[in-house]
């Protein structure tokens, strides 16, 4: 494991350290999975099995938006 401290700029970028990068193959265009829970942050690679894994979290989340919006009494907004 390592550890890094790294700056966040005035637009709220941080650059990974190459020798991270390299470890994890890390390329351009690659995508990141951020995690945030209270004051902290867990970044990482976004794998497809990474994705499969919390697939099931976001299609609870994904239900529990439609029933919260999608009923009579949310379209009162629509108008406004």
């Amino acid at each position: 494991m390592q550890v890094k401290t790294v700056k966040v700029s005035e637009k709220g970028q941080i650059a990974i350290p190459l020798d991270v990068r390299e470890a994890i193959g890390l390329k351009k265009g690659d995508e990141l999975l951020l995690l945030q829970e209270g004051g902290k942050i867990l970044l990482g690679k976004a794998t497809t099995a990474l994705k499969d894994e919390f697939m099931p979290l976001l299609k609870a989340s994904e239900k529990t938006a439609k029933e919260l919006w999608d009923n009579e009494f949310d379209e009162v907004w629509d108008n406004v």
